[in-house]
């Protein structure tokens, strides 16, 4: 009975899971902000063809 309280006690597993946790919000963000960043560079890259195709 007193490894099962022992065990339910012990908290040094949650501190993987919330750097788990916290490594997977991270990449969410990066990934979520690379693909907004990279729609507009693309945009600037065909304005900036087309103005050098028309010259």
């Amino acid at each position: 009975m007193e490894k099962i309280r022992n065990f339910f006690k012990d908290e040094s597993g949650a501190s993987a899971v919330e750097y788990g946790l916290l490594v997977a919000l991270i990449a969410c963000a990066i990934i979520i902000s690379v693909t907004a960043l990279g729609t507009n560079i693309a945009g600037v890259f065909t304005t900036a063809s087309g103005t050098i195709a028309a010259s």
